[in-house]
């Protein structure tokens, strides 16, 4: 090849890679090996992670928003002990009515109005108990609007059998609940509420959510029809809402309690334990990449400094010649940078076949896949930054002595 056109310092660099070809093909491998690993883990623990935070967040809001509990004042003063005063009451907490959010079209629509907020669906929702001849099961009632709601569970892709549609006399309910009343599609059940109010209702889906209690205990209907059930006019016991980022869900849900007044909790809240789990995860992969990252930076390093030993005759002979320090220093930046983008793109391409070998090989018993991965550009391209980077980096003690040799010195050896 050749090299005419390059400026001096390329030209020496490539022919000092070249002439240890040995040592340039042992680290470059090296660097393909360790950013293979980056890319490979990356890349799996990021699909596992987004497979759990689907599964975990298909069937629930990331943000819900609830009415204010009641509390219960004691109208007598505070006991001084010091004073010999004893408390003569016992202030025991409220039994919690099913209430409606104050005021809740206003709030939804300074929700709405978020930049951060994709979605907000309201939700009225209570106990009562399903009845189907002598079979009788306690069920929560959850009445929404499909337009809305949908964007958050997506209750179309969770259908066993049926239709997700809700009218006024409509029912979606679980598999697990539809089994142990033994009903099925175009059944009718029984509903009775608390307050004693009753409505005979038509199934018309049945959902799994992929959890065996909430297929036992929930079920949707009309939002209007949920309202008249449960007593509650115009009324609706919680906002769910969704967000554009869902580790940003606590953040914001803070800001909703600030701005609105109204209590609101996020998924990171009520799914404290998963959140600890993935947050492991993320630990885990930054500290697979910084370790690989630093044997990768021990193994240029190590290879530069025995060509600096190697090549000190040559150096002293160019520094003779009236290469200057700076030069000298860029020969041996340039050794790093390139073994270190070489090894890169080798690696980047070794991660994605083992990628593509995962995907194509590792499938759970009914032959589907057992999470996707998505080939994200930005993971190789951080891949390609890092390990050039650490290239530089690893190579910046043994150009520094190389620069600093003494000519005379270097020349007799």
């Amino acid at each position: 090849m050749s090299t005419t056109w390059l400026p001096f310092e390329w030209i020496v660099a490539i022919r000092f890679l070249r002439e240890g070809r040995l040592q340039t093909v042992f680290i470059v491998s090296g660097v393909a090996i360790g950013v293979g690993v980056i890319v490979f883990m990356s890349a799996l623990l990021a699909g596992l992670q987004a497979n759990f935070i689907r599964r975990v967040l298909s069937a629930q809001a990331h943000i819900q928003l609830l009415p204010t509990k009641e509390v219960t004042r004691a109208l007598r003063g505070n006991a001084d002990p010091t004073r010999g005063e004893v408390q003569g009451a016992i202030v025991q907490p409220p039994l919690q009515r099913l209430k409606s959010i104050d005021q809740w079209q206003a709030v939804a629509a300074q929700i709405r109005a978020m930049p951060e907020v994709t979605t907000v669906a309201p939700v009225a929702g209570g106990s009562a108990l399903a009845v189907r001849g002598s079979a009788r099961r306690a069920i929560t009632v959850a009445g929404i609007e499909p337009d809305l709601y949908y964007r958050i569970v997506d209750l179309h892709n969770k259908l066993a059998r049926g239709v997700s549609r809700l009218t006024g006399t409509d029912i979606l309910i679980g598999t697990e609940l539809a089994s142990d009343l033994g009903v099925d599609v175009g059944d009718k059940l029984r509903i009775t509420a608390a307050n004693d109010a009753v409505d005979t209702l038509t199934i018309v889906g049945i959902f799994d959510l992929g959890n065996r209690g909430a297929n036992q205990r929930n079920t949707f209907v009309a939002l209007h029809t949920a309202q008249s059930l449960l007593g509650l006019p115009g009324g609706v016991t919680s906002l769910e809402v969704a967000v554009r980022d869902v580790y940003a869900a606590q953040v914001i849900a803070e800001r909703i309690t600030a701005a609105t007044g109204v209590e609101a909790d996020s998924w990171i809240k009520t799914s404290a334990q998963f959140f600890a789990a993935v947050s492991a995860q993320v630990t885990a992969n930054t500290s697979i990449r910084f370790f690989v990252g630093l044997s990768v930076a021990f193994g240029i390093a190590s290879v530069l400094v025995v060509s600096v030993v190697q090549k000190s005759r040559e150096i002293g002979i160019l520094r003779a010649m009236g290469i200057a320090q700076g030069q000298i220093l860029r020969v041996f930046l340039l050794q790093g940078g390139l073994l270190g983008l070489g090894g890169s793109v080798v690696g980047c391409a070794i991660g994605a076949v083992a990628l593509l070998l995962w995907q194509r090989y590792a499938r759970n018993a009914d032959g589907t896949p057992l999470f996707p991965l998505v080939f994200d550009p930005a993971l190789f391209t951080s891949a390609l930054l890092l390990a050039t980077v650490t290239g530089l980096a690893a190579a910046f003690a043994p150009a520094m002595r190389a620069a600093r040799l003494d000519p005379v010195v270097a020349i007799r050896g």
